[in-house]
């Protein structure tokens, strides 16, 4: 095992290293025509950063080591990006490399922030809590009155099928332009997969579970307590996760069609019109690590809350 260490240590020391060294080349920095011995030490590179990852991808324990692992994959991915925009000489306008965009990022700083301010902690939030609360209530008073299914179910199924370029620019007219337009339309994104998610969840307990609460005497209050929407966790994070995605990318298609002067939708339309690519890219880097860290976060609250079911349980690797 400690060899293993040692030699997975060494290939991604010698990894780094040798990607330091490279990007010293006047073709890695735009300053001359790459050669062909470039490119061979960029295929070398290559096969090193692949078999870097490799060597930590063959570590299980401790988990923070498929962390690691994600992290070493997505820095190599930049830094080919990097060199190879660089030494193709790829124009600005087309993409980027990383180095303008981080630059671009921190020079527009507060921009980008007030930004995130309009887009997600206002209309995203928003949105999507009352969306899925709408969903989650729905789908409850579907279960506890079937005859509901029979209206309810087929109009909340229309919702999901309004185009969202259709949804958006009514938004804006019955809401303004400000963020209240665009948490609408989130809450209309993310209502119908909450719905099915939670009915499909209050459908998978046993047969024989339910027996039990009911030779227990239980309500339908303590059996849906105490059995089923515990049964339903799993579906429910499962559509929370889903609807952490639809509803960022909701509100930033909803921008597109009316917004006013701040906001992520409103940076790339207005941006990218102006040619200024990398502030592009920095605001799409923005809603990407959003994302990323919604999802990471509900992640971690389905193996607290929902501990005991068998993905999760694989998932952890317990």
């Amino acid at each position: 095992m400690k060899a293993q260490v040692t030699s997975a240590v060494a290939l991604v020391g010698a990894g780094l290293l040798g990607a330091l060294l490279l990007l010293q080349q006047p073709a890695a920095q735009g300053a001359a025509p790459p050669t062909a011995l470039f490119w061979l030490a960029t295929l070398a590179q290559a096969l090193l950063a692949a078999q870097s990852v490799r060597s930590l991808a063959a570590f299980s324990r401790p988990r923070w080591m498929g962390t690691l692992t994600a992290a070493l994959f997505g820095l190599w991915l930049l830094y080919f990006w990097q060199l190879l925009v660089v030494a193709f000489q790829v124009p600005r306008v087309l993409l980027p490399p990383p180095v303008m965009i981080l630059q671009s990022m921190l020079e527009h700083w507060p921009t980008l922030w007030r930004d995130f301010n309009q887009t997600v902690l206002k209309a995203v939030v928003l949105g999507w809590v009352l969306g899925s609360a709408l969903g989650f209530g729905v789908a409850l008073a579907i279960d506890r009155q079937p005859f509901l299914q029979r209206g309810l179910l087929p109009l909340a199924s229309l919702t999901s099928t309004i185009p969202l370029v259709a949804v958006a620019p009514i938004a804006v007219m019955w809401f303004g332009f400000e963020w209240p337009s665009k948490a609408a339309v989130v809450v209309l994104m993310t209502f119908f997969p909450m719905l099915v998610s939670t009915l499909a969840g209050l459908q998978a307990s046993g047969k024989l579970e339910r027996e039990l609460m009911h030779s227990y005497a239980a309500t339908y209050g303590g059996t849906l307590l105490a059995l089923r929407l515990p049964v339903a966790l799993p579906f429910m994070f499962g559509a929370l996760k889903i609807n952490a995605s639809l509803a960022l990318i909701g509100a930033i298609v909803a921008e597109f069609f009316g917004s006013p002067t701040s906001g992520l939708g409103f940076r790339i339309s207005t941006e990218a019109s102006r040619m200024n690519m990398p502030l592009v890219w920095g605001a799409i880097v923005v809603a990407a690590v959003t994302g990323s860290l919604a999802y990471t976060l509900l992640l971690r609250l389905e193996r607290r809350f929902a501990f005991w079911h068998p993905s999760v349980r694989e998932a952890v690797g317990t």
